[in-house]
């Protein structure tokens, strides 16, 4: 079960960077485009680098580390998604969606992290 959902979400990842490259294929070709769609290619793969890096983790130490790299990823990818919308560079509907999805993936990693700590409260 643990192994089928870890693939589950490895998809789901993959998927968003597909996405998320191509918002930056399709952007409107300037230098702040460019220098942000940079920022944001590399924050946006980083997240699935980390995720499969903590699973061949050796510690668990070593594997909360990766989430919570993964985690800081996807922060960081919000606020390069957030720019490309905001500076009118990209598609509004498809970096909204993407923005979106970012949320949730972070809600992820966070309360993966928490739980790993046992610093999850379970009230």
């Amino acid at each position: 079960m643990k192994n089928e959902k870890s693939r589950e979400f490895k998809k789901r990842l993959y998927s968003l960077i597909l996405r998320t490259i191509k918002l930056v294929e399709k952007a409107r070709k300037s230098q702040t485009s460019k220098i942000i769609g940079d920022q944001l290619i590399r924050s946006i793969t980083s997240i699935l680098g980390n995720y499969i890096e903590g699973y061949a983790a050796s510690s668990k130490r070593d594997y909360i580390n990766y989430f919570n790299h993964s985690l800081k990823s996807t922060n960081e990818s919000k606020v390069w998604v957030a720019l490309l919308r905001d500076t009118g560079n990209v598609n509004k509907v498809e970096a909204d969606l993407i923005l979106k999805e970012l949320e949730e993936i972070s809600k992820i990693f966070g309360s993966s992290v928490l739980t790993l700590k046992g610093k999850r409260n379970n009230t």
